[in-house]
């Protein structure tokens, strides 16, 4: 394997001001954070505003996520931030709201419901093969145009052409620039009455997507009564019913849900994609293995199986740049972790940006290497390696991200050679998602007898 390690955030200094660690973490959270937090178990801040627990031990992480969830629900400070966008969609819900909502929604993408996207996938990976010019590219435009492609199709058999496609991914792209990933309520205890000073342009462009999704939602309840509904996500998640009340999504409902799959299925698959293109360009022994492999595609879902390095590849891609880098819940009775007495209202930080790399979990943890998926890579995923986030909140679209990030790997290594762009390397940052600073800069050139389809 080559030894350039992938780009990595410098960490803080082990001591700073309460003020300088506000502003950090205002900034960017994963440069906010001290070196320790990679070797650490454990890790305690206190602050006037809160205290909070970031947690690496296996077994204080199985606790919160698997075995004691209820205690640890979501908490209300991380998701401020995007309840413009979000409303009260199952991503900042808790309790007996969010599980009413999951029943509705895990349905949608049970079982068999991966091989039923892989047709809408398949063509907007070619849709995307077909849209890249040789040249120089910035791959997270290119993801996130793919990404967006791809949830329109499935959700609403739409591809990224329509119209009202275009104005969605625009203004996201719009409301991505604007939100912080952590706005005043993150930091401080405030009630629900206080103005929460979000963005003009964050409020605006949140208010424009929601309108957007809005019409597509209540187009789909007029053709779902009139009998005339594709078979797609948003068909489905319409149309069932919640198995212990009988009550099925209306409008408004939808609307919530659709803003999250879009902020879940588009925004994160575009930076793991992103990210993934980046490693091939810095390994060029590892892209031409994913050619090879993708010498095999066709557009049948057996294919899937014969992805086994690219899906690898893209789990590699998935640990090093987890596209959500924390997860936070909140104590909701007295704990003890470590030893330490944790006060109900306690912020408990599972960091899988921190996990994926741990230095007591992973050897050459901060190495780009796809072939330990099929060595010690698996055990250490059982301890630290979640990108999907685990439990009963696990994402119900990790299936879906897993197949639409390796068969778009494939279709695009398959039909182009991808090489960094010599002084322009990624930083990673964290706005919604793990993104890099400047953008992901990559040169761009046809393979010889490749189709541009």
């Amino acid at each position: 394997m080559s030894p350039v390690l992938p780009p990595k955030p410098e960490p803080r200094a082990d001591k700073v001001s309460l003020l300088g660690h506000l502003r950090a973490f205002r900034r960017d959270i994963l440069s906010a954070q001290p070196a320790r937090l990679y070797r650490a178990w454990m890790a305690e801040f206190r602050t006037p505003f809160f205290e909070s627990y970031l947690c690496n031990d296996p077994a204080l992480v199985r606790r919160v996520l698997d075995e004691r969830p209820a205690d640890f629900p979501k908490s209300d400070r991380v998701t401020e931030g995007l309840r413009p966008l979000l409303g009260r969609s199952v991503f900042v819900t808790n309790g007996e709201e969010w599980l009413h909502q999951r029943r509705i929604i895990d349905p949608a993408f049970e079982g068999g419901r991966v091989k039923e996207a892989f047709p809408a996938i398949w063509a907007a990976s070619e849709a995307a093969v077909a849209r890249m010019e040789p040249g120089k590219v910035e791959a997270e435009f290119i993801a996130s145009h793919a990404a967006a492609d791809v949830i329109f199709r499935t959700l609403f058999s739409i591809p990224i052409e329509d119209a009202v496609a275009q104005a969605v991914f625009h203004e996201f792209r719009a409301y991505q620039r604007s939100a912080p990933i952590l706005n005043l309520g993150a930091f401080l205890p405030l009630p629900r009455w206080f103005p929460r000073l979000h963005r003009g342009a964050t409020k605006r462009s949140a208010k424009a997507i929601r309108g957007l999704i809005r019409g597509l939602t209540a187009a789909r309840a007029e053709a779902i009564a009139e009998g005339r509904a594709p078979q797609d996500l948003a068909t489905k998640i319409m149309t069932t019913p919640d198995p212990v009340t009988g009550e099925t999504f209306g409008t408004a409902e939808m609307v919530d849900q659709v803003a999250i799959f879009f902020l879940a299925g588009h925004e994160t698959s575009a930076s793991a994609l992103g990210w993934a293109l980046y490693l091939l360009a810095t390994h060029p022994e590892v892209q031409e293995r994913v050619a090879a492999e993708a010498g095999a595609l066709r557009p049948e879902f057996g294919v899937v199986g014969s992805l086994r390095f690219t899906r690898d590849v893209f789990r590699e891609a998935l640990r090093l740049y987890p596209p959500v880098p924390m997860l936070v819940r909140e104590a909701a009775g007295p704990e003890e972790f470590r030893g330490r007495a944790v006060k109900p209202g306690a912020q408990v930080v599972i960091s899988p940006w921190h996990l994926h790399r741990h230095e007591r979990l992973w050897e050459r943890p901060d190495a780009f290497d796809p072939d330990r998926w099929v060595g010690e890579g698996r055990e250490a995923a059982r301890e630290g390696y979640l990108p999907f986030s685990r439990g009963p909140r696990v994402c119900p679209g990790a299936g879906f991200a897993m197949l639409e990030g390796t068969l778009m790997l494939a279709h695009l290594v398959r039909a182009f050679r991808f090489q960094a762009v010599e002084g322009r390397v990624p930083v990673p940052v964290a706005h919604l998602t793990v993104r890099a600073r400047d953008g992901i800069w990559l040169r761009v050139e046809r393979r010889s007898g490749a189709g541009g389809a």
